[in-house]
């Protein structure tokens, strides 16, 4: 699905949920008016911030939309990651006000109250809720939209409360216990947590995280797929929104190849990633790698694999090239992040190296667990 497209989609669940969500505030009002409830009247405005979710949501899409500029060269993107904070904060609070009731009803217990307009009403928000929030969810979840997804919880979150006051209703109606406040404060927990998640969530997409592993290693296996690569390395990933990743990665190639073959290789990889994973990768480094067999690179390559193996911090050795008539090898070190000391490790790995082939000039490069 092309970017407009998705955004004409976003904007048209987000506009169906203010409809439902200002109708069903409507509703409780005017019930709530003409039958002296409070809870009732006071519920509708619930609905007003599931609508003002949904506003906020159109607008993060539209800020989204902009083209790029001078100043955002890479788009706007991440306005959807910062409306999903909005929503997800709008969620939080609503967990928060439930329990600060909730917690109310617990130490100043009162005798509940239940009619049979204010029971039929909630039912309808249940049934309402539950078919929001699922096609909320259901379309947050294909669009990739963030903020749609969190409005989708939301909606399923009220329809719990809901549900959790039937069934406090039915329960006090049968046996004359009053639950409504106990089960409440349960499910305000719940939500609360769901809210954090979500923050959570959209705040890492902001601040830059891990490559996905199942994305890694499919990107990775699409260009190793491409005449004349031998291996794929080191891919890194800018997340500028949803549907709007750019990046870099190493491939190694034979070292005889020519300028010209390198730079077919490289359009090839940055042609194929995109069609495959709609990614831009903008810069394709290479490695060269012996391809001439020698004695004095299989050793050294037999000791780089021993040194993985024995060495739990060490991860992973790429880019291995070793030019024999200068005596000087090249690689990366690829280093956990669980080591206590990344830098001692390297040095640790350059003094086995040093020991075993003295007469030889190591040049280690300390990489970073950056994708699987």
């Amino acid at each position: 699905m092309d970017e407009q497209s998705r955004q004409k989609s976003i904007v048209r669940t987000s506009t169906l949920g203010i409809i439902a969500n200002v109708a069903l505030a409507g509703f409780k009002t005017a019930v709530g008016i003409l039958s002296h409830s409070i809870a009732i009247t006071l519920d509708a405005v619930n609905n007003l911030s599931d609508a003002a979710s949904s506003a906020i949501t159109i607008l993060g899409t539209k800020l989204a939309g902009k083209a790029p500029d001078r100043t955002h060269p890479y788009g706007h993107g991440r306005y959807e990651y910062l409306t999903t904070m909005v929503v997800a904060g709008i969620v939080l609070w609503a967990g928060l006000t439930s329990l600060f009731e909730a917690i109310k009803g617990i130490v100043r217990p009162q005798t509940p109250e239940y009619d049979t307009i204010g029971l039929v009403i909630i039912a309808v928000a249940v049934v309402v809720k539950i078919l929001l929030g699922r096609h909320f969810v259901s379309a947050g979840k294909k669009l990739q939209s963030g903020s749609l997804v969190a409005s989708g919880e939301d909606a399923s979150f009220d329809a719990i409360i809901s549900a959790a006051t039937l069934v406090a209703a039915g329960i006090y109606i049968l046996f004359g216990l009053s639950t409504e406040a106990w089960l409440g404060a349960i499910i305000s927990v719940v939500i609360i947590k769901s809210g954090i998640e979500m923050l959570r969530e959209a705040l890492n997409k902001v601040l830059g995280e891990r490559v996905d592993d199942e994305l890694a290693r499919s990107i990775k296996e699409t260009a190793c797929s491409v005449d004349g690569v031998r291996g794929a390395y080191d891919l890194i990933l800018n997340d500028y929104g949803p549907q709007r990743l750019t990046g870099s990665m190493h491939v190694e190639v034979d070292e005889a190849i020519d300028a010209r073959e390198v730079d077919l290789i490289t359009r090839d990889i940055q042609a194929a990633v995109y069609d495959k994973h709609k990614v831009i990768i903008h810069t394709v480094g290479i490695y060269s790698t012996n391809t001439a067999e020698d004695s004095e690179v299989y050793a050294i390559h037999k000791a780089l694999d021993l040194l993985v193996e024995e060495n739990p911090y060490v991860l992973q050795v790429h880019g291995l090239f070793v030019d024999t008539d200068e005596q000087r090898a090249t690689f990366d070190l690829v280093v956990s992040f669980d080591a206590p000391d990344r830098g001692e490790v390297r040095a640790d790995a350059l003094s086995m190296l040093r020991n075993r082939f003295p007469g030889y000039t190591f040049t280690i490069v300390l990489d970073t667990d950056i994708s699987d």
